[in-house]
């Protein structure tokens, strides 16, 4: 079963606000068997959403709409909804007494304008708005589906959770569709894409395999669809398993399990071990997706943004000598920095990253994207040069990510 989602409002194509709504619907909708064929948004206006729908209608098996419900006169969509079905307007009693408790609550006054909330076409089945004022309208007509909703996110979900999801199951005999997503570091896209050639020639027909690249990693997305549930998840299990014998310790996790920080929160926290970072070039970035999600004092200790050569001097031990004969782009410096945030901070591991994240090279030579970073523990101190191109935020990005990979590296040589 195909789906069209349709956004109204002009507020998202003048990019006043981002459009969360799709993305959340397209995620439900697809965990019970339903497609997302196209996601459509449009302007206030009538005759662009009437267009609208008759495109979608051609094309789509359920039409979710949102936006364009309220109160005001640019809420223009419950009356072009009716135009459509060729229908009339009609006052909806149990709306009006919803829209009116709701305002009593608040003790806000009732006006004739919030009673129009409570006009819907007269062939609509209500869907009752427990979160808002503005009901969802859903129209079973020719074959398909249309459903309206408030624009609002949590209205919106809740009319979904609560009654359009519930109704498309019942209506529709739908397949199972289930994701894998495998989670890569430290190999690109091409040179995984290579290495995977023939297993992916291989994939059953009930298979798609998708490619997602980001700074650091790559995930692989196994998505399958089939009306057996157990033969679906039997053959996922299958080439996900021959996926781990082939990738080895280039797999560190999968969607919906532990992200690389949670990776090695866990892993320093089961070791009773610490953690501090000096970082340069990323400003910070690097603490920030440390210290994201809560509990990250249990392992995280201290941080250090060493920006200016004489604060990497003076906080962290650096040698002018070593500034001065390497430039303050090095493994060298990168390794002391580390080493004096390991001893500062009497922590068990340390990172450090120093680099130039662009657009210019202030005080050195290395070319824009060179990025050095240093791990030190009691074992060592460990560094590589790395070169991550431009712009600048993929530079703090891709350092970030990196500096995690290369610490998860270190903390499972050593326990």
């Amino acid at each position: 079963m195909k789906v069209e989602i349709i956004t109204i409002g002009d507020e998202i194509l003048i990019g006043q606000i981002v459009d969360t709504n799709s993305q959340w619907m397209a995620t439900e909708l697809n965990k019970i068997g339903m497609s997302v064929y196209q996601v459509t948004s449009i302007q206030d206006d009538e005759a662009h959403i009437l267009q609208a729908f008759r495109d979608a209608q051609s094309r789509v098996d359920v039409v979710l709409v949102t936006g364009g419900l309220g109160p005001t006169k640019d809420d223009i969509t419950k009356h072009t909804f009716a135009k459509y079905f060729s229908d009339e307007l009609i006052l909806n009693d149990s709306v009006v007494k919803h829209v009116k408790s709701m305002f009593s609550k608040r003790n806000i006054p009732f006006s004739e304008l919030n009673r129009l909330q409570g006009l819907v076409p007269s062939k609509c089945t209500v869907l009752h708005n427990e979160l808002g004022t503005a009901p969802g309208m859903l129209f079973d007509e020719n074959d398909t589906v249309f459903v309206s909703m408030p624009g609002v996110p949590f209205e919106m979900k809740g009319l979904m959770t609560g009654q359009v999801l519930p109704f498309l199951r019942n209506k529709f005999t739908l397949p199972f569709i289930q994701h894998k997503t495998i989670i890569t570091y430290g190999i690109g896209e091409s040179a995984l894409a290579e290495k995977l050639e023939t297993w992916e020639e291989e994939l059953p027909a009930i298979l798609s395999l998708a490619y997602l690249p980001s700074p650091g990693k790559v995930k692989l997305r196994l998505s399958g669809k089939d009306f057996d549930k157990q033969s679906l998840e039997e053959t996922i299990a299958t080439e996900v398993s021959k996926l781990q014998h082939q990738l080895g310790e280039l797999i560190v996790g999968y969607e919906d399990d532990e992200s690389i920080v949670e990776l090695i929160a866990s892993l320093l926290k089961k070791n009773n071990k610490t953690l501090a970072v000096a970082e340069s070039c990323t400003g910070g970035y690097l603490t920030c997706m440390l210290t994201e999600k809560s509990g990250a004092s249990a392992f995280f200790v201290a941080s250090l943004v060493a920006y200016t050569q004489k604060v990497k001097i003076n906080e962290l031990g650096v040698l002018s000598s070593t500034i001065e004969k390497h430039s303050v782009v090095s493994t060298q410096v990168a390794e002391e920095m580390a080493s004096g945030m390991l001893k500062k901070s009497e922590v068990d591991f340390a990172i450090a990253t120093t680099g130039n994240a662009g657009p210019t090279t202030d005080e050195t030579d290395k070319a824009v994207g060179v990025v050095c970073i240093a791990i030190a523990s009691d074992s060592g101190v460990y560094s590589e040069e790395f070169n991550f191109g431009k712009p600048r935020e993929k530079v703090i990005h891709r350092s970030s990510n990196k500096a995690l990979e290369l610490l998860r590296k270190e903390i499972l040589k050593n326990y």
